[in-house]
């Protein structure tokens, strides 16, 4: 039996809902589904295409730990309406680029959103629930809200599939997007201003509140725990957000075999299946971040499924490479869609993992940390997938790289605690 300790329910108050209907709304990307095949439609290769996502998140690098830096010192919200005006002038920018450039200068735009973004909402969900006296929940609630996400993803997806369908084009995708974004700007400004940080609640001026965010975060760096930590969950999750899209390419392959709506053309077609496929994955991985909670009672430690679904999913991706490069489509992508599934179980618990290893004065920063080193693993094997795929194929290219992506997580798998037995009485 489990040693750890169950929570209770938590109150689904008014700003339990508003978390929930910022990551739904955040979620309705509709360009997600068909990202790379956008690209690809514009002649890209893989390496072209790999060079494009490690830029994104090298920029993203370059400005992650300043973004919590200035979120924990100036206040949350100003920084995420900041992150939605980056989004909107990437999306329109994605849509009118004609040349490889000024993808990446849409591509820089997307990355100022992402640097604002990640950590600093997470940071105001742990500070809500520590000011109610409930940190015991986090697993659960965060994977309440994050399981909205998903469920905004699966909408996303079919109404993605109807705007190919019906502009016979990728690229309006991106402006249809702004709409909820736009949404979700005026959302973040309703928050209550407690979610703002120390800033709001500290009488110490700018330059003090960077000097002592500076230094917690530093402290929580020093700790060898929290950086194995951060390592673990960012390995994981780079390897999710660099793979993640080359679903695409592999659906757009297995539709060609699939029996169904023979009479459209090869876009439709994509299209289609595409948006369906999308839209039961993202349902499915909506059940599993809720779950993420449950799955974390049963073990008396986080570090115990931590590192099995790390090494389960890359072992994923590797098999899904050889079904793809032996000519079985259909069955790369069922299994391609573990990936998926591994990464909205584990990213509450991961998280949780790692916030509980950092110091709590500078939890934006130190999240943003997390999400930096998130966004090196990423931009690495974005390279090396489009450098491989390139040369040796996609499928081979997933079997190198996900191998590669399991040896580095054995050697930073997290240390399991022995369970607690209490003195008999």
């Amino acid at each position: 039996m489990s040693g750890r300790r169950k929570p209770s329910g938590f109150v689904k108050d008014r700003q339990y809902y508003k978390f929930c209907a910022y990551g739904f709304l955040k979620n309705l990307r509709f360009y997600e589904p068909f990202l790379m095949l956008f690209f690809l439609e514009k002649g890209l290769s893989y390496t072209q295409i790999g060079a494009l996502y490690a830029a994104r998140e090298i920029l993203v690098n370059l400005t992650e730990v300043p973004s919590g830096l200035i979120a924990d010192a100036l206040g949350r919200r100003l920084m995420m309406v900041a992150s939605f005006v980056g989004y909107v002038f990437a999306f329109v920018t994605f849509y009118f680029a004609a040349e490889y450039w000024v993808l990446f200068v849409a591509m820089a735009f997307y990355a100022f959103g992402e640097a604002f973004r990640t950590g600093t909402h997470k940071a105001m969900i742990f500070d809500y629930l520590r000011a109610m006296g409930r940190e015991d929940l986090r697993t659960h609630y965060y994977g309440h809200t994050r399981s909205w996400s998903q469920r905004g993803a699966a909408l996303s997806a079919l109404i993605a599939a109807a705007l190919v369908f019906r502009h016979d084009s990728y690229a309006p995708v991106f402006l249809f997007t702004i709409i909820p974004y736009l949404l979700d700007l005026l959302l973040i400004l309703s928050y209550p201003r407690s979610l703002d940080g120390p800033r709001h609640t500290s009488k110490k001026g700018v330059r003090d509140e960077f000097a002592g965010v500076m230094q917690s975060l530093i402290t929580s760096m020093r700790n060898p725990a929290a950086l194995r930590a951060v390592a673990n969950q960012a390995l994981y999750s780079g390897y999710y957000k660099a793979g993640k899209d080359y679903l695409q390419p592999i659906l757009q392959a297995a539709a060609l075999t699939v029996p169904v709506a023979l009479g459209l053309a090869a876009r439709e077609r994509t299209a289609i299946i595409t948006g369906v496929v999308y839209c039961l994955l993202y349902i499915m991985t909506s059940a599993a971040s809720r779950r993420s909670g449950h799955l974390a009672e049963r073990f008396t430690d986080l570090a115990t499924p931590l590192n099995a679904t790390l090494l389960v999913g890359v072992g994923l991706g590797a098999l899904s490479g050889g079904l793809y490069w032996v000519g079985v489509p259909i069955a790369a992508v069922v299994v391609y869609l573990g990936i998926y599934l591994l990464e909205n179980l584990r990213k509450p618990m991961g998280i949780t993992y790692v916030s509980s290893r950092m110091d709590q004065q500078s939890l934006a920063s130190a999240l943003s940390v997390e999400s930096q080193a998130e966004a090196l693993f990423t931009a690495a094997i974005a390279l090396a997938l489009g450098v491989l795929s390139s040369i040796f194929g996609l499928g081979t290219a997933l079997v190198i790289v996900s191998l590669v992506c399991a040896v580095i997580g054995y050697l930073i798998r997290l240390p399991v605690e022995a369970p607690h037995h209490p003195p008999p009485g």
